[in-house]
């Protein structure tokens, strides 16, 4: 434990001084946020504010990576090089999430491209990262097929030919729902944080040393990220930043053979991605709306709730499904 701890505290202050430097320069280079004119209109005063902070997870992941790999892999233990070699593909998928993110908030927020990276190019490189990651673990390290059924206290094993478009659809799925949860300030990075902890405890009841470490990293450049993330925020992290967190949250899940759990303990992604869809389907029908605005985090803006007061109701909602979530397996 005294490790794990040493490794999120190495982790905050590697984020926290990367973020110190950082922000800086997007403000100098006034790379900031653009506000929707259809959006809570409290928003507009955002404008402006630094964005694409997801940099500082990827070189803050970057940084603990180097460190974590090179200090397991001098190791004359056998059991510490496996872990750190089987943390590179955690990495390696986790980055490339974020740099798909990366790539479009550049065209938006640097080339001033108002559409950014097409959606269907967008999707295209989420696919190819999902894909190149689900078949590296189970055609080269071996991890087996079998996924965790909770509160079953069971596991099925599935076939390949549907245990490699499952967990590609679940890393699809978790991405643009974190992605989603992006919207008022502190939110995402609050909630993921309380999931990563909560993937990083499982890690450490199930013994899978490389889950423990990457997510102990995790959470240090969370933390560190939320100290200028929180209302009213000084930086945003941009689908850089959500669509890392979301990788990284969904090749753990799957990484601990409990994709089926992200229904449990993510649950405010999964609320949000589904306000959104009914959002849509029922106007489309009808032309009436369900709720005020989606996704849901705006339908209670638009309801009077405070910014802090939707982070700190989601958050504990998480905290709370989190505690269930470990306690069914």
């Amino acid at each position: 434990m005294a490790y794990q701890i040493k490794i999120l505290l190495l982790a905050f202050a590697i984020a926290f001084v990367i973020s110190l430097i950082v922000i800086p320069i997007l403000k100098r280079k006034k790379i900031g946020q653009n506000e929707r004119n259809d959006g809570p209109k409290s928003h507009l005063k955002k404008k402006g504010t630094p964005t694409m902070g997801g940099i500082i997870m990827i070189f803050g992941l970057i940084g603990m990576g180097v460190i974590l790999y090179f200090d397991y892999s001098r190791s004359t233990a056998e059991s510490e090089i496996l872990v750190a070699k089987n943390l590179i593909p955690l990495l390696a998928a986790t980055i490339g999430f974020g740099l798909i993110g990366f790539v479009d908030d550049f065209k938006k927020l640097v080339l001033n491209n108002t559409e950014g990276l097409k959606p269907a190019l967008k999707m295209l490189g989420l696919l190819i990262v999902a894909t190149v990651f689900t078949v590296f673990i189970t055609q080269v390290m071996k991890i087996g097929t079998d996924i965790i059924i909770p509160f079953a206290k069971t596991s099925v094993t599935l076939p390949i030919y549907i245990y490699i478009p499952f967990t590609i659809l679940v890393m699809l799925a978790t991405t643009n729902a974190i992605n989603l949860t992006d919207g008022i300030d502190g939110l995402s990075t609050s909630v993921t944080t309380i999931i990563l902890t909560c993937l990083t405890a499982i890690g450490m009841i199930t013994g899978v040393k490389e889950i423990v470490i990457f997510g102990a990293s995790l959470i240090g450049i969370c933390l560190a990220f939320l100290i200028f993330n929180l209302h009213p925020a000084r930086i945003f992290m941009g689908d850089t930043g959500s669509l890392l967190l979301g990788g990284a949250v969904s090749v753990m899940a799957i990484y601990l053979k409990i994709p089926i759990l992200l229904l449990i303990i993510a649950i405010i992604p999964v609320l949000e991605t589904l306000s959104d869809i009914i959002q849509v389907s029922h106007y489309k029908r009808t032309g009436k709306r369900v709720f005020k605005m989606a996704p849901l985090h705006h339908h209670f803006e638009l309801s009077g709730w405070h910014e802090n007061t939707i982070v700190s109701v989601f958050s504990l909602v998480t905290l709370i499904a989190c505690i269930i979530g470990i306690m069914s397996i």
